[in-house]
Formats: structure tokens, C-alpha cells, sequence
């Protein structure tokens, strides 16, 4: 029987074949987003089994193994290795046409070398297999990395990070570049009073100044921001539940700030004017800077509460949510772009019915001399299966320009999620290829394999880097 994955896995075309492995499958990779710990880079992280290198951290496959019926005490418990294991080989049992069963296999077959289905049956021999090739050379985190052809990897970093490990990195000469993101999600956070006030104390002690005032608080992140320059970075992220662009002053923000740095709860309005503020500086900044803002938005967090009591944050209780975002972010960017302080934006809904939407919308504020200036993000977390990404393109390619997107991300906290990027690559070939065949799009294969391997690695790199090649 013909193993699922094989050299033309999702390539069911003789054109697609040809895209892919003419064109895609040497290309580099820029890992944009992901949540990669820069301590694990830093130490090179060795991991002892595959629950530790695949389970740690993982709310994907959390929410799946729970689905499955599998207690909590083998998803975030204390339940041995070799046991959460196990149980995450009995939900793949039944997880067909999931893309974490894709995920899974690719991911076996391309470090592993392993071509079996993994299934309760197959895990305990997998599991030696396994274990025996990750006490070798070649199964590091950043010998991870390097296996997998990635150029760049952005890290997601807070404002009050030290940033250290990162120093440590560009320092040992290590030859992937490992850059910091700004995600400052904290500090637009002030529904919680004492956990905000909790940051800013900690922003004024990595700012070295006093923070008492709205100024004192720009000033503050101004600061913390020449820091992240200082050590590379080049983009921002901003992680927002519904955007908001709520009409402000001046002198109703200092109000505000100062309400809430004496630990006085805002009333509904306060806190709209007060992220609207937190974003609009936000952007402003990153435009001065030259960075590239990325906005996720749209997901609902953290909505099991008792999980959140039990867990904590980040542990698979999220869901996609459904909020009105057209009149905000037009509202916002025109603001921006009527100042000429509108910088370099790639957008991420999270609900699939708001892109058409995000679409057009993008349209309004294209402007050269850099080409899609505002970019629709790749298809994002509950979107980055087969369908989520061929409905993406095909959104992109009727109200964007297909041939400057800036192509896929890992959005993922795992040292083997590299893997994704070939999935996506592999879909990318599939579907033009197809469609080549079938003459709905020109038969030009230098043409077409030529915008593959930009979509694939050289857009990223001209869009963040600003380099040709």
C-alpha cells in the first residue's frame, strides 16, 4: 500500500508536481509569526520523547484529545510522557481529514524519517523510534531549524523582555537570524486594573523612568521600542479581540491614564478610547520605525472559565468570535494614512466570513512605492487546514494581487512545525496546477513557478527586509 505521505503527497497533477518541485520546494524559509521560545533557541533545547517535543504547549492538540475524551490530566496534567503519548496517538485513531493528522504525518516522515500511520497501534513502536533518533546529532532545536532551510524566525516578545536570549543568539554566530517582535497585547489590557498596573510597573523599571502620566507611559514604550531596534526588530503584532476605533482627545486620554494608574476600573467608553489609543500610537510608531505591524484579530479568548482558573491562558479554550471590524479599521487606517503615518500592515481575521471584507477593505489604502503595503494574512489558526487555504487564495486572488502575497507563517510554538510551510506549499502548487490543467488560468509554467517561489519565500523577504534576490 502506497504510504499517505509520499514525494507528491497533495500533488495530484503532472503541473503541479512540476511547480512543486521545481519551484517550491527548495525555497527557504521566513517564519514571520511563530511563538518559538528564545531561551530553547538560546540553550539549543534538547527533548528527552516526542511528548515533550510534539505535547508541550500545544493547544491544538489539547482541544483534539479532549474532544477525543481524554482527561486533562494528559493534556496539561502530570500523567508520565509515554502515557499523554499514547492518548494523543488514540485521538489520531480518529482525527481523519484533520489537518493535525496531516500535521502529524508530515511531521514523522520529514524529521523522522517515519512513513507509518500513526495510530494507537503503531505509537509504542514509533515512540522507540523516536526517542532513539532525538538523543542524536541533528535533533536540536536550532539543528532543527537549520534542517529545515529557515532563513529568519520572529519571535513574539513583550515590551518588558530584556530581550537577552536573543543577544545570546546573534552572538554564538548561529546562522538562522532570530529577531524579536514587539507585542505590547499587555498594555491595552486595562479592564484588569491591578494586572495592568502590574505591567507598567514592570515597563517602568525596564524603561528606567517613572510612568504616572500618558506621556510618561509613551515615553515609556519609546523607549523599550529603540531597545527592540537595537536588537533587530522589525515587526510588531498586535493581538486584538475586536478593534475598536472609539474618538479621543488628547486630554481625555490623560484622564483616562491616570484613572487607571490609581487602580479606578474604566467604564466601557474609557476603555474604547483608550485601545483605540494604544493601537493608533501603536502604528504611528512602528510607521516612524519602519516596521511592519501585523493585527490578529477577531478570536475570543480564555472563554472556558473554570479551565482558565485550572490551566491558565493559552491552553485551547479560544474560538473564533463574530465582531463588526469594517467601520473601525477603515476609520483607523484613515486616520493613519491621511497623516502619512499608515506603516506596512498584515492583516489576520480569524473568522473566514469577514474576508471578503478584509479584502476589499485592504484595497483602500494600497500605495506604492512598496507593493501590497497592506497585506491579507495567511489563513490563521482555525483556517490553516487545505479548505482555509485554497479559500484564502482564492479570496486573495480576486480582490488582491495573488503574486505579492507574502505567503505562509508557523504561528506555532513546536521546533518541527516547519513542516507546515511545505503543506502549504504543496496546496499553492496543487491548486494552480490544477487550474493549469484545466485552462483557467495560462499554462506559462516559468510564469507561474516564478510567482510560486516568490509567494514561497522571496515576497517575505523583499516585503519585511526590503532585499532582492
Amino acid at each position: 500500500m502506497k504510504p499517505f505521505i509520499h514525494e507528491d503527497y497533495l500533488l495530484v497533477t503532472e503541473t503541479a508536481r512540476r511547480l512543486y518541485h521545481e519551484y517550491a520546494e527548495q525555497m527557504p524559509v521566513i517564519d514571520y509569526h511563530c511563538h518559538l521560545s528564545p531561551k530553547e533557541i538560546s540553550e539549543d533545547r534538547r527533548w528527552d520523547n516526542m511528548t515533550q517535543l510534539w505535547l508541550g504547549g500545544d493547544h491544538y492538540k489539547w482541544r483534539q484529545m479532549r474532544a477525543n475524551g481524554v482527561a486533562e490530566r494528559y493534556c496539561t496534567g502530570d500523567a508520565p510522557d509515554y502515557d499523554k503519548f499514547l492518548k494523543y496517538a488514540e485521538t489520531m485513531d480518529y482525527l481523519l481529514r484533520s489537518p493535525l493528522f496531516d500535521w502529524t504525518q508530515l511531521e514523522l516522515a520529514r524529521y523522522f524519517g517515519i512513513y507509518d500511520r500513526f495510530c494507537s497501534k503503531s505509537a509504542p513502536a514509533i515512540w522507540e523510534k523516536c526517542n532513539a533518533q532525538l538523543a542524536q546529532p541533528g535533533f536540536s532545536a536550532r539543528q532543527l531549524m537549520e534542517r529545515s532551510n529557515v532563513r529568519v524566525v520572529c519571535t513574539t516578545d513583550d515590551p518588558v523582555d530584556s530581550l537577552e536570549y536573543h543577544r545570546n543568539i546573534a552572538a554564538s554566530g548561529f546562522g538562522v537570524k532570530v529577531l524579536p517582535t514587539w507585542r505590547s497585547d499587555m498594555a491595552a489590557k486595562v479592564w484588569e486594573p491591578h494586572s495592568w498596573n502590574r505591567w507598567v510597573n514592570r515597563l517602568s523599571e525596564a524603561a528606567g523612568m517613572e510612568i504616572d502620566y500618558w506621556e510618561d507611559f509613551l515615553e515609556a514604550l519609546e523607549i523599550r521600542r529603540r531597545h527592540f531596534k537595537e536588537h533587530g526588530c522589525l515587526l510588531s503584532d498586535y493581538g486584538v479581540t475586536e478593534i475598536v476605533a472609539e474618538p479621543y482627545s488628547g486630554e481625555e486620554l490623560c484622564r483616562i491614564f491616570e484613572k487607571i494608574r490609581s487602580m479606578k476600573s474604566l467604564d466601557p467608553v474609557e476603555i474604547r478610547k483608550f485601545q483605540t489609543a494604544w493601537l493608533y500610537e501603536g502604528l504611528a510608531a512602528d510607521a516612524e520605525a519602519g516596521w511592519t505591524a501585523q493585527i490578529h484579530f477577531g478570536c475570543m479568548r480564555n472563554n472556558n472559565i473554570r479551565m482558565y482558573r485550572e490551566v491558565g491562558a493559552d491552553s485551547g479554550f479560544d474560538s473564533i468570535g463574530e465582531y463588526h471590524a469594517a467601520v473601525a479599521l477603515n476609520r483607523l487606517f484613515s486616520w493613519l494614512d491621511s497623516e502619512g503615518r499608515l506603516p506596512k500592515c498584515i492583516l489576520y481575521a480569524i473568522n473566514p466570513n469577514q474576508w471578503e471584507m478584509l479584502g476589499s477593505l485592504i484595497g483602500n489604502f494600497q500605495h506604492g512605492p512598496v507593493p501590497s503595503h497592506l497585506q491579507f494574512g495567511a489563513a490563521w489558526w482555525f483556517n490553516d487546514h487545505r479548505d482555509g487555504m485554497i479559500r484564502h487564495l482564492e479570496v486573495l486572488s480576486q480582490t488582491g494581487v495573488l503574486g505579492r502575497f507574502i505567503g505562509m507563517l508557523t504561528d506555532s510554538r513546536s521546533f518541527v512545525s516547519y513542516a507546515r510551510h511545505e503543506y502549504f506549499r504543496r496546496i499553492l502548487c496543487g491548486k494552480l496546477g490544477e487550474e493549469m490543467e484545466r485552462g483557467i488560468i495560462p499554462s506559462d509554467i516559468e510564469w507561474v513557478g516564478g510567482l510560486v517561489r516568490d509567494i514561497c519565500y522571496n515576497n517575505a523577504e523583499r516585503y519585511l527586509f526590503g532585499t532582492l534576490h
